[in-house]
């Protein structure tokens, strides 16, 4: 009896001292926050673009097939890169539009990747904000993975870390621990859908603290960044911003990762205890769908004006900043066929408008006027 009376009262310390631990998700306290007018600015654009995107999607939806198929291919490379996945371009192609099997390690993630955002693509409507259904997803990420980790949480403690200028390895940010992992899940989820279903707080703002919340929990032994991406795509596909379907979101993250892992690490000071500012991240993210708002537009209106394809690809040549290379110009031109593309592109070299540089897979372009 004495021994049962000590166990329970060991059981009792120990689940009062996790409830202490852990802190706090009440998204409710963002109503209370008042945002500085950079954020305000960037929102109201985003619901702008956001609009004209919707008119456009009824009047033309067929002419932006091709669109979609770029930024599927785009986001499974990029998102895949940020972690040092990779394969080539030709592979890359056959994998996504699923013409081969995996050949190793690495394609097995990017398959796993396909298969996640394929499933966000065609179903976001039906996949609800709850641990089990993240637990869903992150089991399919590693379907054809030789790993055994899919669709469970962390079974041992993780660690955010960086290198130094001498090589040495430090830790910059303590994730919340395993056992503590299942319940934080459970409350971002619960908080988040409570509050989205308020509409007290717009999703432009609730979207990236929950996406900042779970990086910091970072509830897996691996993917974990991979998963905030997709979620990102589905949060903003729920809340109407079907943006991440013709532009990648995840290639914007890639060509800036390290403003990305900057905003992370200034919101992770205070994480752990409820004290964080998630300003910068919320920022960045903003930022980068608004960019890619933008990118779609420039696209439609080479669409829009029926122009004659030399006329597409110098319009789109001449909008870009430094070198480019012909999958560029095709992603900028998503209407015309690869030997139009290639076509036009010779024709502007031969008129002195752009400028050949390298050869074979090392070609890229530049303009003549710089």
């Amino acid at each position: 009896m004495h021994n049962h009376l000590t166990f329970l009262l060991k059981s009792i310390i120990i689940m009062r001292k996790e409830c202490e631990l852990m802190r706090n998700f009440d998204y409710s306290e963002l109503a209370k926050r008042s945002w500085d007018s950079e954020i305000i600015g960037l929102v109201a654009q985003i619901h702008e673009y956001k609009g004209r995107q919707e008119l456009y999607l009824k009047q033309k939806p067929a002419e932006l097939d091709r669109l979609i198929e770029i930024a599927k291919v785009q986001s499974t490379e990029a998102s895949n890169e940020i972690e040092g996945i990779r394969t080539t371009n030709t592979r890359l192609l056959q994998l996504v539009k699923d013409k081969t099997t995996p050949r190793n390690r690495d394609e097995e993630e990017i398959m796993g990747y396909r298969d996640v955002l394929n499933t966000i693509h065609e179903n976001f409507e039906y996949i609800p904000i709850s641990s089990n259904y993240i637990l869903q997803l992150h089991r399919d990420l590693y379907k054809y993975s030789h790993k055994s980790i899919g669709g469970t949480f962390k079974n041992s403690q993780n660690y955010i870390s960086a290198t130094d200028a001498n090589g040495r390895e430090f830790v910059l940010f303590t994730p919340l621990p395993p056992y503590e992992t299942p319940a934080a899940i459970e409350a971002v989820c619960d908080s988040y859908n409570r509050i989205i279903a308020t509409q007290d707080i717009d999703a432009l703002l609730l979207i990236p603290v929950f996406i900042h919340d779970f990086l910091c929990i970072h509830p897996f032994n691996d993917g974990n960044g991979r998963m905030s991406r997709l979620l990102t795509t589905l949060l903003l596909y729920r809340s109407g911003y079907v943006i991440g379907r013709y532009i990648s979101l995840e290639s914007k993250i890639a060509k800036n990762k390290n403003i990305y892992y900057d905003a992370l690490e200034q919101c992770q000071k205070g994480w752990n205890e409820g004290k964080e500012d998630s300003t910068p991240f919320i920022k960045y993210l903003l930022q980068t769908i608004l960019a890619a708002y933008r990118d779609f537009e420039d696209r439609v209106a080479l669409v829009d004006e029926k122009l004659p394809a030399i006329e597409m690809v110098r319009r789109a040549v001449y909008n870009k900043i430094g070198k480019f290379t012909k999958s560029e110009v095709m992603e900028l031109c998503p209407t015309i066929s690869k030997a139009s593309v290639e076509n036009s592109i010779k024709q502007l070299v031969e008129q002195g408008l752009i400028l050949k540089h390298g050869s074979g897979r090392s070609t890229f372009y530049t303009r003549s006027d710089i």
